[in-house]
């Protein structure tokens, strides 16, 4: 019977094999796109950390290249400062009007700053800036304060002991004042 079927036999034989072949080709493709998909997600990720580390260098890089500015040797320190005001067209201040405080010139983490003392209390804190022998101080007050207060000192004369200049005082936009500013070294 065998004889009479062996066409019958082979196709049979070769159906059946031509099915597990589908099979295993499906699953072939499966796994293809599986994988398609994995190096697709793989190559997003290596590109982020790629970013990363672009990133992390350029901020090292940077950080490498700012410069801190600090006060010069000679004005670096503690003064004491004498205020007098000169002329005013704001109530606030007198002409005639005096004020003694102790000056500090320092440093913040990135510019040179001044503190203003009185009586061991911190009454302003100036940014400034060293340039062409001259200081330039500037104070602001924040957007919640009820004045909008704007000092700007231009000191010009400095010697080893003495520090001159003066001082512009602009409150709400409105009026103005000017006192001259005089620093001596410090005892200290």
């Amino acid at each position: 019977m065998l004889k009479k079927y062996p066409l019958f036999l082979f196709f049979s034989l070769l159906i059946i094999f031509s099915c597990d072949n589908k099979e295993k080709q499906e699953q072939l493709a499966e796994r293809e796109t599986k994988l398609l998909e994995k190096e697709k997600l793989f190559s997003q990720k290596e590109s982020e950390y790629q970013a990363l580390l672009k990133m992390r260098d350029s901020i090292f890089a940077k950080k490498d290249t700012v410069k801190i500015s600090i006060w010069p040797k000679e004005v670096a320190g503690l003064w004491s400062g004498k205020v007098i005001c000169t002329e005013s067209t704001c109530s606030d201040y007198v002409v005639g009007d005096q004020r003694i405080d102790n000056w500090e010139f320092g440093s913040d983490s990135i510019q040179p700053s001044v503190k203003i003392i009185n009586n061991n209390n911190l009454v302003r804190l100036y940014t400034g800036k060293f340039e062409n022998n001259e200081i330039q101080l500037n104070y602001k007050t924040d957007s919640t304060s009820k004045k909008n207060v704007e000092m700007s000192v231009l000191l010009n004369e400095i010697s080893a002991d003495k520090i001159k200049g003066t001082r512009t005082v602009t409150v709400d936009n409105k009026c103005t004042a000017r006192f001259s500013v005089e620093l001596v070294r410090s005892a200290k």
